[in-house]
C-alpha cells in the first residue's frame, strides 16, 4: 500500500464497507470525494448525493461538481443494493446492472483509467445447494449465480471486461467481497458454533471491513491494465471448529484442495495475495478474546 495522493472519488462511500474505505484512503493521503444517497458523517471529505441509476448524474459527479472537486484520478464503485431480497428481484437486479454500467460508463467518458468496484462472493455459487467443485473456494469456481443479486454481480464482471477491451488502459478491478464485518459484530460470532448449518451459505467466511478497505488501496495502486477479479475473504472462518472437519460434514464428497489447518478460511484470497500483495490482518478472534481449536 503506497499511500500515494490521489483525488479518488467512492460511490456508497456511507455504507459499512464506504466507511472504511474513505476512513483509510483519508489516512493514506488521498483526497476523498464521496457519492451517496446518505451523508458520510465526516467534515473531512467531499459529498454530493446523486442517484446514479441516472446515467446523467453519474455523468456529472464523475465529470467533476462545481466547487465540490474536479475529474478524480480513480474510481471506487461501492454503490448497490447489497444483498438478495432488499428489493423484489427485478428492481434490484435493474438498479445494480444499471447503477455499474452507468459508472464504467461515466468513467469512460471522463478518461478515468482505474477503476475498483464491488462484486460478491456470490458468483461463486452461494448458498451451495449444488456443492462448489472444490475447497477453499477461489476464482476458479463459478460464476455459478443462484439469485437476482449475484446474476447482477456476474453480468457486471462482464461489463467490466467489455469496458477494458475498449480501452486498454484501463484498469478495472473487481473485489469479490465476502460478507463485510465490523468489530461491533464479532460479539454473535461464538454463537455461531451451536449450529454450523447457519452459516453454511458462505462456507463460514468474513471480510472485516478494515481489511476490504486495504484491499481496495491495493487494487488502486496495482499496476496492471485489463479487467481483474479477486477473492476477498478473511483468513479464518467464523467457527471455532476446524475447518478440515467443518469440510468433511458439511461439504461431503467435494474435492479439498491441499491441507486444511486448524480454522483456515475455506474461501481463498491467495490470489490477491500474490497478485495484489494484499492479505487480512484482522480477526474476530482477537476482538473477543477467542482462540482457534487445537
Amino acid at each position: 500500500m503506497t499511500g500515494q495522493a490521489r483525488h479518488v472519488l467512492v460511490t456508497g462511500g456511507s455504507g459499512k464497507l464506504g466507511r472504511a474505505v474513505v476512513d483509510l484512503l483519508v489516512r493514506c493521503g488521498s483526497r476523498v470525494s464521496v457519492v451517496d444517497l446518505v451523508h458520510p458523517g465526516r467534515s473531512d471529505v467531499a459529498w454530493t448525493c446523486a442517484d446514479l441509476t441516472d446515467y446523467g448524474q453519474a455523468v456529472g459527479v464523475l465529470t467533476g461538481v462545481d466547487d465540490r472537486w474536479p475529474v478524480p484520478d480513480a474510481v471506487v464503485h461501492l454503490a448497490a443494493l447489497p444483498a438478495p431480497g432488499l428489493r423484489p428481484d427485478a428492481t434490484l437486479f435493474a438498479a445494480n446492472v444499471t447503477t455499474t454500467y452507468n459508472v464504467f460508463a461515466a468513467a469512460r467518458v471522463a478518461g478515468i483509467d482505474t477503476v475498483v468496484w464491488a462484486s460478491s462472493e456470490t458468483v461463486l455459487g452461494l448458498p451451495f445447494d449444488t456443492p462448489p467443485p472444490h475447497l477453499p473456494l477461489d476464482e476458479d469456481c463459478g460464476p455459478a449465480p443462484t439469485t437476482s443479486y449475484s446474476l447482477s454481480k456476474t453480468l457486471e464482471e462482464e461489463m467490466a471486461r467489455q469496458f477494458a477491451r475498449w480501452r486498454p488502459e484501463l484498469s478495472i478491478t473487481g473485489l469479490r467481497f465476502s460478507n463485510v464485518m465490523e468489530p461491533a459484530d464479532y460479539a454473535d460470532f461464538p454463537s455461531f458454533d451451536a449450529d454450523p448449518t447457519l452459516r453454511r451459505w458462505n462456507a463460514w467466511s468474513y471480510i472485516d471491513a478494515r481489511d476490504g478497505a486495504s484491499a481496495v488501496v491495493a487494487a488502486l495502486d496495482h499496476l496492471g491494465r485489463g479487467a481483474e477479479v479477486f477473492v476477498v475473504a478473511n483468513a479464518d472462518t467464523v467457527m471455532s471448529r476446524p475447518s478440515a472437519e467443518l469440510a468433511a460434514g458439511y461439504f461431503p464428497g467435494v474435492p479439498v484442495r491441499g491441507p486444511l489447518e486448524g480454522n483456515q478460511a475455506l474461501m481463498s484470497s491467495e490470489r490477491a495475495r500474490r497478485v495484489l500483495g494484499w492479505a487480512p490482518v484482522h480477526s474476530w478472534r482477537d476482538e473477543v478474546g477467542a482462540r482457534p481449536e487445537s
